[in-house]
């Protein structure tokens, strides 16, 4: 989450000016939880607790969901958001902005895709397991997680980048796993990313995690399968590649063709790499992260330094 010092930034700030909401924000970094599981937590009613969660809705730090239960339907609470940074106003005169889209993992436009593989919404398994017809079906434009052995899976991504805008850095942030049978958190895969046909980089993801659930994972996902992965972010700048800061390739802006009017991301466990323990791709409602794929194309436009100064 991105904050700044205007108004639209206060509820943020409100929220977190009381010591009854950080105690929240810290057991709901442990697990969800439900309003009066809250408040027995923090010694306070539920009325005084649904006050508190209220103020944390509005300043997007949590989200609420309501699931069945034992005694009918209650409201089930967690985090939002995983970090919060703040940008103070500068007097510099190139101001940093973004373009921002969010791809469903489900939506990819090509694949070719090996068993192990499948899909599934939040609800339910797509067709049959270690069938890759069934990533054709309809139903995967809904798909929240999908994994496969060996093969890809590519993206046609929208770029609304303007011909005034000037591309200095492009994120693209996704929860990613290994592919084992069942799980096993040391099962290396060597997963290569490629942007508009341009190879950026290979990285070794280490395992299939499956030690624990997924923090997000719907009730009816199996305990002895892919639980959650990395929250990994692919860097692409006008001086090479980085994934979480480390250099991967050389790889630049101007050599990915970063002003295409559409771009093409590719992720593939390729036959013949060291490591070919396929990909888990892990979307909202599953997983640890609560996300689908993020990109994130950063640019510099030019403005008169007195306006600068008055944002």
């Amino acid at each position: 989450m991105n904050l700044d010092v205007t108004e639209k930034s206060l509820p943020f700030y409100e929220a977190m000016a009381s010591s009854v909401r950080l105690e929240m924000i810290r057991l709901l970094a442990k697990q969800p939880m439900n309003v009066r599981e809250l408040a027995e937590a923090v010694g306070l009613s539920s009325a005084i607790m649904t006050m508190h969660v209220k103020k944390l809705e509005k300043g997007g730090i949590i989200r609420t969901d309501m699931q069945s239960g034992k005694g009918g339907l209650r409201k089930v609470c967690s985090l939002a958001v995983e970090q919060a940074e703040i940008i103070f106003p500068n007097k510099m005169e190139h101001i940093r902005e973004y373009h921002q889209s969010f791809i469903p993992v489900g939506h990819y436009t090509d694949f070719d895709v090996e068993p192990t593989c499948g899909l599934a919404t939040s609800e339910k398994i797509i067709g049959e397991l270690d069938d890759p017809r069934y990533f054709l079906d309809a139903e995967r434009f809904q798909a929240k997680i999908l994994w496969f052995s060996e093969g890809f899976v590519e993206y046609k991504i929208p770029n609304f980048l303007l011909s005034t805008e000037n591309p200095i850095e492009l994120v693209i942030s996704m929860e990613i796993a290994s592919e084992a049978p069942l799980t096993d958190n040391n099962w290396p895969s060597d997963i290569t990313f490629y942007l508009n046909q341009v190879k950026l980089g290979t990285w070794t993801s280490p395992g299939d995690y499956g030690d624990k659930r997924g923090k997000y994972n719907p009730p009816w996902w199996p305990d002895d399968v892919n639980q959650y992965g990395l929250l990994k972010h692919l860097t692409v700048t006008n001086h090479g590649t980085r994934m979480d800061g480390m250099p991967m390739s050389d790889v630049t802006l101007d050599q990915v063709n970063v002003r295409d009017k559409q771009w093409t991301f590719r992720i593939a466990c390729e036959k013949g790499s060291p490591h070919v323990g396929g990909v888990t791709l892990f979307g909202k409602n599953f997983g640890n992260y609560n996300q689908d794929i993020l990109l994130r194309l950063y640019y510099e436009k030019v403005v008169p330094a007195a306006e600068a100064i008055r944002e």
